[in-house]
């Protein structure tokens, strides 16, 4: 009792807000976890009685203490062969139909050289056994909102920022935590919830006995893949339309990992390798695509032509439609199938974003001028020549095309608007952009060599 609270450090990650020290999960004078227990109408804080250390069981240590109504309670903490998992066992004898209430930390220590950055994924996720995680950000926990209870059985709870998380998990046979409650408390328009808190119940078998694990470390894709019990969820990407991107976004971040790890890249090489190779597996659907656009386009003059001869007569209008297309080989359906091979990629792109916003693996990664290509772009070169490559795209796209005011003003200012979103993200994401559009400009100018000349016979 009275403790400095223990804290969790991490070996393999270096602060980057504090250079010269490893990660540290705790915030400071506060502790990852706080267990009281619930039994006969009464809640006792564990923390708030005294504890012997047992180190005799190698690779563990256990805490032997008794209630002040005498109960003895034992609470073991074992590490596991992955070091970032720890195992708790305890038993609080004659406690039976009681409850261990667990509170866990209110936000993890801030190891981000932009720590509002950092603050912004703050979250608690909860994951109901039969039903898909849910996050529940901290910016939601204000007096704006009620506390929040919710009943279980909930697989695993946990609390995170935008590479680190603190997770309790039951065993993938075991009934699950029974029930999760959210405090909410008023804050600073910039500042954490620092009052709030999560605690959940385990409810205590007649024996009195208790177990689950702590998984203390990085948001790294295959460790909490190997957890199992759907932990790679703690971090749902898409926000309202994760349902749609966290397919994709599983699938880019599975891809990107697979290069890293096969062709021995780093993960900058392996961003440009991967942009390159998305454009050469969707040149086909987007030859297709620009070719019915060509096509479209020539059919202009008479479509006009029939819009103008019948303006008063719709049905005739659109009778006389249907006969142009099928002159000309097209169907009704052909503008919307002309589009559908550039849409495919959009998922992809929008995956990409998501994924690069909190994936540790990118986390401190050099590449060229970037000492990190997880952070922005100190110099800003990438998202100028982002922009610019868009521009020449757009520039090629526009030279043989038929006079069209508002695309002309969309080509001029998307690059622009494009910039000015995506300078302060991560360089990786800028790199990947503007790889895609270098690689799409001999496919665009070869388009538009067959654009003149189809209107030149025109």
């Amino acid at each position: 009792a009275g403790a400095k609270p223990l804290q969790v450090e991490l070996g393999h990650y270096e602060s980057l807000a504090d250079s010269g020290r490893q990660v540290r999960l705790a915030r400071q004078g506060m502790p990852l976890l706080r267990y009281s227990v619930a039994i006969r109408g009464d809640t006792v804080p564990l923390d708030g009685i005294g504890f012997t250390a047992d180190t005799s069981v190698p690779n563990a240590v256990a805490f032997r203490g008794a209630l002040p109504s005498g109960e003895p309670v034992t609470v073991q903490y074992a590490l596991g062969e992955d070091s970032y998992i720890i195992g708790v066992r305890g038993e609080v004898e004659g406690a039976g139909g009681g409850q261990l209430l667990v509170t866990v930390a209110n936000g993890l220590r801030t190891e981000e050289p932009d720590s509002l950055d950092d603050i912004r994924y703050y979250a608690y996720v909860l994951k109901p056994v039969q039903e898909d995680a849910r996050s529940v950000p901290f910016q939601d926990l204000d007096t704006a909102r009620a506390q929040v209870e919710t009943d279980g059985p909930y697989r695993w709870v946990a609390t995170k920022n935008k590479y680190f998380v603190l997770g309790l998990l039951t065993d993938s046979t075991a009934q699950g935590f029974s029930g999760a409650r959210l405090v909410p408390t008023p804050r600073a328009k910039r500042d954490l919830a620092r009052d709030a808190a999560a605690t959940v119940g385990y409810s205590l078998p007649d024996d009195g006995t208790f177990s689950f694990e702590i998984y203390a470390g990085p948001q790294q894709y295959k460790r909490l893949s190997e957890l199992g019990r759907d932990f790679t969820n703690v971090n749902p990407y898409g926000g309202f339309f994760a349902g749609m991107i966290q397919p994709f976004a599983t699938a880019v971040m599975k891809l990107l990992l697979w290069m890293h790890d096969a062709l021995n890249l780093s993960y900058g090489w392996v961003l440009i390798v991967f942009g390159i190779a998305v454009r050469v597996v969707l040149w086909p659907l987007n030859q297709t695509a620009m070719r019915t656009q060509l096509k479209l386009q020539g059919l202009q003059p008479e479509m006009k032509a029939i819009q103008t001869q019948y303006k008063t007569d719709m049905q005739r209008q659109q009778q006389e439609i249907m006969l142009l297309y099928k002159k000309h080989g097209m169907s009704p359906a052909t503008p919307i199938m002309g589009c559908l091979p550039m849409l495919i990629p959009l998922p992809f792109l929008f995956a990409l974003f998501f994924v690069f916003q909190n994936t540790i693996e990118f986390r401190g990664v050099s590449f060229w001028y970037l000492s990190d290509i997880s952070q922005k772009d100190p110099f800003y070169i990438l998202p100028i020549v982002m922009a610019a490559s868009m521009f020449f795209l757009s520039w090629i796209g526009l030279k043989a095309a038929p006079p069209n005011p508002q695309a002309k003003i969309l080509a001029y200012k998307m690059p622009l608007v494009l910039f000015i979103v995506l300078r302060n993200m991560a360089a990786g994401l800028n790199l990947y952009y503007a790889v895609q559009n270098l690689a799409a400009i001999p496919q665009q100018w070869l388009i538009a060599r067959e654009r003149k000349k189809a209107m030149a016979k025109t």
